[in-house]
């Protein structure tokens, strides 16, 4: 092998280091930015986040800072479908999902109330409940930390909500352990303990 220790680009190299994961629960985030998307599969609002009480305060600008790879984002995002508001059955659902995240915003900030202008939701609390999300990508698998629903900053600070169940990739039979290891629950009888 041929020795590159006195290689400008191996000394400039940063290793790859493990990135610390948010463990599942119940967060009070503050959103940082929003953005609206329109797409032709449907609009979005996209909204960035830190967390902005307990131990894990300003996890995602920590993950920011560590990041050293060329591919560096800021990771605090969730997506929300915005409704079209033409009657179809997918759409109730995206509508009754959208009402449900604006008075969580509504009943989490004292004196707000939604005006139809997505900037004014910079600043605001909001709480935030992460699940394990499956990904896929080349052949391999693993889970990652989910915001699967947003609600409102006193039912996360009562401890008023659940942890969904791991998000799957479709026709998957296994879950993650709390290790984000994995364990086979296909065919399984008794019900999981978490």
């Amino acid at each position: 092998m041929r020795n590159l220790s006195n290689s400008t680009n191996y000394k400039k190299a940063q290793p790859y280091t493990q990135q610390e994961r948010l463990p599942i629960g119940g967060y009070v985030l503050r959103i940082l930015d929003v953005e609206y998307k329109e797409n032709d599969w449907g609009d979005q609002l996209v909204l960035s986040y830190d967390i902005e009480e307990g131990e894990h305060k300003g996890f995602y600008r920590k993950n920011y800072q560590n990041q050293n790879g060329e591919d560096k984002r800021w990771k605090g995002t969730t997506r929300i479908a915005v409704p079209k508001d033409d009657g179809s059955e997918e759409d109730e659902w995206k509508m009754r999902r959208f009402k449900t995240m604006i008075e969580a915003f509504e009943d989490s900030n004292d004196g707000y109330h939604w005006d139809w202008n997505e900037e004014t939701l910079k600043g605001k609390l909001i709480g935030g409940v992460f699940n394990n999300k499956e990904w896929e990508m080349n052949g391999r698998t693993g889970f990652f930390t989910n915001c699967h629903h947003l609600t409102s900053v006193e039912d996360i600070r009562k401890g008023n909500f659940k942890i969904p169940d791991d998000t799957l990739l479709k026709g998957t039979t296994k879950k993650s352990d709390e290790n984000g290891g994995w364990m086979d629950v296909s065919g399984e009888q008794e019900e999981l303990p978490f």
